[in-house]
């Protein structure tokens, strides 16, 4: 079946935010003494969305409900204020963007990160009326790799699942993708590995965001 929407995830495929995202939650453990972890490594505490980030910058003994919700708090708010200082979109991505947009295919982003964040940092790197939707995590659905959210987005703009390209970095992302239906993309520039990708079966894998016009021909 022929694409007719590309979702695209956010953190790791449109924008690189692992520096901001490092120096929030650094400072947030450094504020109350704790030990804090490596550029590197923060790639591999998101993902799953910002409670599991807290979690997992966490020492072991502290990881229970009352920390996680104490320190989750500390670092929205100091997140909040600092996700764009360092956060780019990764280089060739709104020339891909405007590719796309010239086939007159529809574009959407989807996120585990907290909606009014991914609103900000969309409207700041990029013009949101490109998109036709652009979504964080929703009370209403559960987070990736649930599928109900992608599942959402194609009943919403009135397409099959199967119609859509799915574009991301993670194996939550190809795993949301498989789970809806969706033609899954893997992006090597991201957070993950390409042998990750490839684990959680990617149909395509590419280097460059312009690799990715070539299965949209």
């Amino acid at each position: 079946m022929k694409i007719k929407a590309v979702l695209f995830d956010l953190d790791g495929t449109l924008l690189d935010t692992i520096d901001d995202i490092t120096e929030s939650m650094n400072q947030v453990l450094a504020a109350s003494g704790l030990p804090q972890h490596s550029r590197e490594t923060f790639m591999y505490f998101v993902g799953d969305g910002e409670q599991k980030l807290v979690e997992r910058a966490l020492p072991e003994g502290m990881k229970d409900e009352a920390n996680i919700e104490k320190y989750l708090h500390e670092y929205r708010t100091i997140y909040g204020e600092n996700c764009t200082v360092k956060t780019r979109p990764f280089d060739g991505i709104p020339e891909l963007i405007q590719e796309i947009k010239k086939k007159n295919l529809l574009l959407t982003v989807l996120s585990n990160k907290n909606d009014p964040l991914v609103l900000k940092t969309v409207e700041t790197f990029f013009n949101p009326s490109d998109f036709a939707l652009i979504w964080g995590k929703k009370p209403e659905f559960p987070k990736k790799p649930d599928p109900a959210s992608a599942i959402a987005q194609a009943k919403e703009l009135g397409l099959e699942t199967s119609e859509f390209l799915y574009i991301g970095d993670s194996e939550i992302d190809m795993e949301t993708a498989k789970k809806a239906g969706m033609v899954a993309m893997g992006v090597t520039w991201g957070f993950r590995p390409e042998s990750v990708l490839r684990e959680y079966s990617a149909d395509y894998i590419i280097h460059t965001p312009r690799e990715a016009l070539a299965v949209l021909q």
